[in-house]
């Protein structure tokens, strides 16, 4: 099992937490992993993406040229990244905030409208938890549980409050692509 994955947005839409949380998953899950953060000039509202390699065999390089699936939160990342997406693999992107639909032959594209559906669930911060929900159950690359178990981990305690509401938006996600 080997998955290579781009997570991009702009600062403060959680793309970092999101690499943070698969790199944590997959450790918990004894798997290998490699995370590698790169940030714009500004942190938030600037361009933010992160690789994250989850491996079931050692990783010989953390870099990622062409990634089995490739998460957006925004359309400059769309833009960017989508075309480094290798034949058959995912495309996900944030259809509350990337207007154009996007589609390229000899890969599976999902649209998630992930800000809209946080709304709904109350918090719009968590459109990040719906579009990594639906990243795990299409690629099974960790599981909903390790994920909860390494927010525990990266969340500060006063924060573990929002652990149900998080629970809930990987949910969200998973339901929408079964």
């Amino acid at each position: 099992m080997l998955e290579e994955i781009i997570l991009a947005g702009f600062g403060g839409q959680g793309v970092m937490s999101m690499g943070q949380l698969l790199a944590y998953a997959g450790m918990l899950e004894d798997k290998h992993v490699a995370w590698i953060p790169s940030y714009g000039p500004e942190m938030r509202g600037g361009t933010a993406n992160c690789a994250v390699t989850i491996s079931s065999t050692p990783i010989s390089s953390p870099m990622i040229n062409e990634p089995s699936t490739v998460i957006v939160l925004n359309q400059p990342s769309l833009e960017r990244f989508a075309v480094a997406v290798q034949k058959g693999g995912n495309l996900l992107y944030n259809s509350s905030l990337i207007s154009t639909a996007y589609n390229r032959e000899g890969i599976k594209v999902t649209a998630i409208p992930a800000n809209d559906l946080a709304m709904q669930l109350g918090n719009n911060r968590v459109a990040n938890m719906i579009l990594l929900g639906a990243f795990i159950q299409l690629t099974g690359a960790v599981s909903i549980d390790s994920v909860i178990a390494s927010l525990q981990k990266v969340l500060p305690e006063n924060r573990h409050g929002l652990i149900p509401l998080n629970r809930k938006a990987l949910e969200t996600g998973v339901e929408l692509v079964k």
